[in-house]
C-alpha cells in the first residue's frame, strides 16, 4: 500500500510510514502492511536487518482516531495487536529513523526497536490518559523499566510533549542526529548490521530480552483489555468528542 513503503535495501528491509498529509497517522490498513513487511524481513535469510522511519516532518502522529473508531479492534487477530507482536517478537534487528512528532504509537514503538537515531526537530508524546484510554505496547512496563519510574510516571500520566534531548536522558534515542543526515545515517547504521554475523547478532538481542519476552507479551495484552474497556467509557467518548469539535475535554462530571 501507499501509506506504508515497503523498501528493500540490500539486506535491510526498509518500511516508511509514507501517509504525510495526516502526519503518518496509522491507520489498521497500515499496521497491517507494517506487520507483513516486518514478518517477511523475518522469514527471509538473505533480509538481516528491519529500518523504520517516516517522513522528515513527521515520523507518526499515532492512531488515526477516525479510522481506528471505525474499525476498532475486535480480537487478538486485529492488524494492531499483528503490528505489535511482529515488532515485539522480531528476532532481526531493529533501527528507527525518527523526525518531527512522534506521538503514542509513534513513541511506544520505539520502545521495542534495538537502536534509534532522531534529529533534533524530533518530539515525543504519549497522550493516552489525556484521551480517557491507558498505555500500550507494553509502554506501562517497559518505560519504567528504560527510563526510571518517575519519569514513565510523568510522560504517561501528564502526556506531555517532550524533546529529543529528554527521551536521549531518558535511554530510549541512541543519538542526535542532523536532520539533513538523518535518513543516511540511519541507513548507513543499519548496513552496518547487517554486514554482521547474523547469528551473532540474533542471538546477542535474545540474551539481552532474557526473560522480559514473556513479560511484555503479557503486558500487551494486558493493556489491549483495559484499552478496550476504556475505548467504550463516558470519559473516551467526551475525550474524542473534544478532539474532533477541536474544544478542551471536561472530565469534571466522571469519577
Amino acid at each position: 500500500m501507499d501509506d506504508v513503503l515497503v523498501q528493500r535495501q540490500g539486506a535491510v528491509q526498509g518500511l516508511t510510514f509514507n501517509r504525510a498529509h495526516k502526519k503518518n497517522a496509522i491507520t489498521a490498513a497500515m499496521y497491517q502492511a507494517i506487520a507483513q513487511g516486518i514478518a517477511e524481513a523475518e522469514a527471509d535469510p538473505s533480509l538481516r536487518v528491519i529500518l523504520i522511519q517516516g517522513q522528515p516532518d513527521a515520523f507518526s502522529a499515532g492512531n488515526d482516531l477516525e479510522d481506528f473508531l471505525k474499525h476498532p479492534p475486535k480480537d487478538d487477530d486485529a492488524p494492531v495487536f499483528q503490528f505489535l507482536r511482529a515488532i515485539s517478537q522480531a528476532t532481526k534487528p531493529i533501527v528507527a529513523a525518527v523526525a518531527g512528532n512522534a506521538v503514542g504509537v509513534g513513541t511506544t514503538l520505539l520502545l521495542h526497536c534495538d537502536v534509534v537515531y532522531a534529529t533534533q526537530t524530533a518530539r515525543f508524546s504519549l497522550p493516552f490518559a489525556q484521551l480517557a484510554l491507558c498505555p500500550e505496547a507494553a509502554s506501562s512496563w517497559l518505560l519504567p523499566r528504560v527510563a526510571g519510574y518517575q519519569r514513565a510516571a510523568e510522560k504517561l500520566l501528564f502526556g506531555e510533549p517532550f524533546d529529543v534531548n529528554e527521551a536521549v536522558a531518558m535511554g530510549f534515542v541512541n543519538r542526535v542526529v542532523p536532520a539533513d543526515e538523518l535518513a543516511d545515517y540511519a541507513a548507513k547504521r543499519a548496513a552496518q548490521l547487517a554486514a554482521m554475523p547474523a547469528g551473532s547478532l540474533r542471538v546477542t538481542k535474545q540474551l539481552m530480552k532474557g526473560d522480559s519476552a514473556h513479560d511484555v507479551q503479557a503486558r500487551i495484552r494486558d493493556e489491549a483489555l483495559e484499552f478496550g474497556k476504556r475505548l467504550v467509557s463516558p470519559e473516551a467518548r467526551e475525550a474524542f468528542t473534544a478532539f474532533f469539535e477541536k474544544r478542551k475535554p471536561d472530565f469534571s462530571r466522571f469519577s
